[in-house]
């Protein structure tokens, strides 16, 4: 599995990367592996305002359908539209091409709370 260093995740398998004053978020590696092949994705609407561990959109595979939460709590500014034709993005590239939103933080200080990559994968 691929958790890289530089981005924070949560242990409902979802990952945080601070990107200038955003936080571009969507589903670690670990999780796409464990969905199976991505079907369908439901992001976030833009100006939507998400708490921390609030439910954000879905996830759908040939297997299983799975909620995605927001890892902080802040305004969504943008989204993938791309994966609406794309959602094996996700599964080819879940730290790049596959992100799912970007949220407006309401504390950025909280990205830093998060689970490091370490923490993450020791409790899979």
């Amino acid at each position: 599995m691929n958790h890289p260093n530089d981005l924070k995740y949560v242990a409902t398998h979802e990952w945080a990367k601070i990107e200038g004053d955003l936080v571009v978020t969507g589903i670690t590696d670990h999780a796409q592996d464990a969905l199976g092949d991505l079907v369908y994705i439901e992001v976030p609407e833009v100006d939507r305002h998400l708490d921390a561990g609030e439910q954000a959109g879905v996830v759908e595979s040939v297997k299983t359908a799975s909620d995605i939460y927001s890892p902080i709590a802040g305004t969504v500014v943008e989204v993938n539209t791309s994966l609406e034709d794309e959602p094996e993005s996700v599964n080819n590239d879940p730290y790049g091409a596959g992100w799912m939103y970007k949220i407006k933080p309401d504390n950025m200080a909280d990205v830093e709370k998060l689970l490091s990559a370490q923490d993450y994968e020791a409790g899979l």
